[in-house]
């Protein structure tokens, strides 16, 4: 959904565009251009600590700097690599209600159905056919009708939701995202969040393809959490084997097509002959979406049916022969592809197309049982009925029995067997093994490990990192078997790590500076729905990146007119108190001077450190006077948005819920102070503080 956050720019745009964005570009968008000015050839004890709280975490809260002080630096550095003694209980209270961070995959199925597919299922209709049936019959009806039509759609959804006590499934990514976010603002475990942001770009997937956004969960629970400063091999494996990744790379559909037809002569070899002719019979009138006269009557004489359950049944196994075909699509190389560029070697790492579909063959049969079950399983609930059908369905697929909805399986019947060549080495192990020595040969191979190594060179040091220090971060890497923790210890004890010239050179990424400003400011927030929206506005939505890169992290992804004027929308919002569920404490600022209250918010939030060109640009804007806002909203929602909102609580009409959920996102008015949030909106919307 989109939002107007017009208050705020109503503010800002009068003094901030001309005087905050134009020296970004008149400095130059190359981060390591717009470092702080000094004569200083290395950087200070304090300097050093601000740099490790920058670049290791997400800032800086009120007493940080004096904490690593008083445990040494290089102590706080070897605690952030090895976080298991550190204690998170007030992040612990903060998340405790979020139920989905405990729940397994075929949980969130039943309890955060698809609203559109759940109706479908207790009507017992087809869903595509369905769809095409009332999209046809709302086009014959007058728009009253037609809304008509929807609202006691919504009404029925919404009172089911509320008998079986189910949630709307937008939640899902929203309470993922909220947990995210409270996490990076309170946990003690500061690298291990920047960690786990890292790989969750490295290995993105986007939530808004299919069922995704049901296995996300579990993805940052049991994947990229608890291998996040482990090794890089168990990561790639789990990666490989989510659900998440496997549905949004389409490798779960990847078949071999020799193993379908062996799969189809076995099933040709079943029974005798004049039972395989009537069943070939059978199939090609359903594929001719008719049955003779003659066969419809004996059908019913024999068996006591009547045209409407023969009509039922044919429809049904239409339906099957459709699955069926598309799941032979055969060999799916999208993961094979970008385990390949993205994941290990880099697009540069020495692969050939062949080895691409060598790869993908290697991956066959890496699959999930019941990959949509989101469709039907709080539907099953609901009926107390179980899929008989399905279940023998899946019996006769290669699905064990023991499996849940949503989870990873091997189906030796859609791999295939033969000998693979991956970059020269044969791949011949058998079964799922062959895909794990894939990994293994990845993983081991040395452009994997420089590919990891700039990337995390990058992140932590600057944009553009010497091949020196890829080079020593690589050797790290290799000679430790992909440890990650050896790999950064390789970083943070490099002189370049520590370098003058690396010392704020960076820019913050929008989840960054969100973050950052949030610890800045000591503020305390339940990461609600307006403070994810700001997120959105701001270019990064967490799981919202379409491409199998992920996001970006480099200044000339992020630097530009309109980005930085809704982080200085996004830092006035915050100052001003006018984020629902976040608030900020801003009275150690006050003082009867402005040039006063700019000095104690450059001290406290920069810890004294600002560029003259800076500081002379904020005392002149500190001067320009506060105008008056007005709030407004956007009300464009998609469908989605619309129908989940009508379903919020067991709701009823879909209006006045999304007018709720307006009113949710919608920014409140400025509240306390407004030359002290002017004051600090203008410095954490700053160059200054942009930089890490």
């Amino acid at each position: 959904m989109t939002r107007k956050f017009s208050t705020i720019k109503k503010f800002t745009a009068f003094f901030v565009i001309p005087a905050m964005l134009i020296p970004f570009f008149a400095i130059g968008a190359n981060a390591q251009n717009m470092t702080l000015n000094t004569n200083t050839k290395s950087l200070t004890e304090d300097q050093k600590i601000l740099h490790v709280l920058n670049r290791l975490g997400f800032g800086a809260r009120p007493g940080d700097v004096e904490k690593v002080k008083a445990i040494g630096l290089d102590k706080y550095v070897r605690q952030q690599l090895n976080p298991v003694a550190l204690t998170d209980s007030p992040l612990e209270a903060k998340i405790k209600n979020l139920e989905i961070l405990k729940m397994e995959t075929s949980e969130i199925f039943a309890k955060y159905p698809n609203p559109g597919a759940l109706l479908r299922m207790l009507e017992g209709t087809n869903g595509r056919n369905n769809a095409a049936q009332n999209n046809a019959a709302m086009e014959e009806k007058s728009e009253q009708d037609t809304q008509l039509m929807r609202r006691e759609r919504q009404q029925k959804l919404a009172e089911i939701y509320k008998e079986y006590d189910l949630r709307p499934a937008n939640q899902i990514l929203r309470d993922l995202s909220a947990s995210r976010i409270l996490r990076a603002v309170y946990s003690e475990k500061q690298l291990q969040e920047q960690m786990v942001d890292f790989w969750t770009n490295h290995f993105n997937v986007f939530a808004g393809k299919g069922a995704v956004r049901w296995y996300l969960p579990s993805y940052d629970r049991d994947v990229i959490r608890p291998n996040a400063l482990g090794n890089f091999k168990d990561l790639l494996v789990g990666t490989a084997q989510h659900p998440a990744m496997l549905f949004y790379l389409d490798n779960f559909q990847s078949v071999s097509p020799n193993a379908q037809m062996t799969a189809n002569n076995r099933g040709n070899r079943r029974g005798n002959g004049r039972r395989a002719r009537a069943n070939q019979a059978l199939q090609k009138m359903v594929s001719n979406g008719k049955l003779p006269e003659n066969a419809r009557r004996q059908i019913k004489d024999q068996y006591g049916v009547t045209d409407e359950q023969i009509d039922q049944r044919l429809q049904q196994m239409q339906r099957q022969q459709n699955n069926q075909q598309r799941r032979q699509r055969g060999i799916n190389e999208n993961y094979a592809r970008e385990v390949m560029e993205l994941h290990t070697l880099g697009v540069d790492g020495g692969y050939t197309q062949k080895d691409i579909q060598e790869v993908a063959r290697a991956f066959t049969g890496w699959t999930i049982a019941d990959p949509r079950g989101y469709r039907n399983a709080a539907g099953n609930m609901i009926k107390g009925t179980e899929d008989k059908r399905a279940n023998r369905l899946a019996r006769m697929a290669g699905i064990p029995e023991d499996i849940e909805s949503g989870e990873f399986y091997f189906n030796a019947r859609q791999h295939d067997t033969g000998e693979k060549i991956v970059l020269g080495q044969k791949v011949k192990e058998g079964g799922i093994n062959d895909g794990l020595k894939v990994i293994d040969i990845l993983v081991k191979h040395p452009s994997t490990a420089k590919f990891i190594a700039r990337k995390l060179a990058v992140k932590f040091v600057n944009d553009n990192p010497s091949e020196e220090l890829v080079e020593k971060i690589a050797n790290a890497f290799q000679k430790s078997g992909g440890d990650i923790k050896t790999t950064l210890l390789a970083i943070f004890t490099s002189d370049e790590f520590y370098a003058a010239e690396n010392y704020r050179a960076k820019i913050k990424t929008p989840f960054e500076l969100m973050v950052s400003s949030l610890r800045a400011l000591d503020a305390e927030t339940n990461s609600s729905p307006a403070v994810l929206a700001l997120l959105q506005k701001m270019g990064e939505p967490l799981y919202g990146y379409q491409a199998p890169t992920g996001y970006p992290d480099t200044a000339q992804d992020w630097v530009n007119t309109g980005a930085l004027l809704e982080r200085m929308n996004f830092a006035v919002a915050l100052s001003a108190n006018q984020i629902r569920g976040t608030r900020v404490n801003l009275k150690k600022f006050e003082a009867a001077d402005k040039r006063e209250i700019l000095s104690k918010a450059i001290e406290s939030i920069l810890e004294g450190e600002i560029s003259p060109n800076t500081k002379a640009m904020l005392l002149k804007q500190i001067e320009q006077p506060l105008i008056e806002t007005k709030l407004e909203e956007d009300p464009e929602e998609d469908a989605d948005a619309m129908e989940n909102a009508s379903m919020e609580r067991g709701g009823g009409g879909g209006q006045g819920r999304r007018n709720m959920q307006n009113r949710r996102n919608q920014l409140l008015p400025p509240s306390g102070n407004a030359e002290v949030f002017k004051v600090v909106g203008l410095l954490l919307g700053s160059p200054d503080f942009q930089r890490q």
